[in-house]
């Protein structure tokens, strides 16, 4: 079996995540993990509270699983998925000032091959969940934090729609596929 590499796209909210996934995922020709927590944002339909901590862990975990599952079976090497776990560890210390120790223990276990941490300089544009629009420096600050706190391998992606883009392309090529 061909071994399956993971890329996450991350960072702090409206720094393009799930448009740069998605356009990854179609470079490569390779599925694309989406983002739980949204879809279960935006059924609660109210704010997220420190008690959905285990059912966001169970569906990003599920999303995960389902998708290398697929990409495996359909014989693809490469699998990029629009945030992780880590997401969940970061915000939940932004919102609430802790994490539960399983949460932190399940992001680092399914830590992937390489993140690709979106910087915040670009616009920040609200959505009707995303809340955190003046407080950006503070939750991209949590987000680099927890990866070298994990010891997680990252690149940062910077730049215009366009550089972001082309440097997150070079970092798969470059950082990634060469060492499969």
């Amino acid at each position: 079996m061909t071994p399956l590499t993971r890329v996450v796209v991350t960072g702090s909210e409206s720094t393009g995540k799930t448009t740069l996934a998605a356009q990854l995922a179609a470079c490569f020709g390779v599925p694309c993990v989406g983002e739980y927590v949204r879809e279960f944002a935006a059924a609660k339909g109210s704010p997220l509270v420190y008690d959905d901590h285990a059912a966001l862990v169970r569906g990003q975990t599920a999303l995960e699983d389902a998708g290398m599952a697929q990409a495996r079976a359909d014989g693809h090497s490469l699998l990029v998925h629009d945030t992780d776990l880590l997401s969940t560890v970061v915000y939940h210390w932004h919102y609430h000032g802790k994490c539960e120790p399983y949460l932190e223990e399940a992001a680092q276990a399914r830590r992937p091959d390489l993140y690709l941490l979106l910087e915040i300089d670009v616009p920040w544009v609200p959505d009707g969940i995303r809340d955190r629009g003046t407080r950006r420096e503070e939750v991209q600050a949590l987000f680099e934090e927890t990866l070298e706190r994990f010891g997680a391998k990252y690149v940062r992606i910077s730049g215009s729609w366009q550089e972001r883009f082309a440097a997150a392309v070079r970092s798969i090529e470059q950082v990634v596929l060469p060492h499969r």
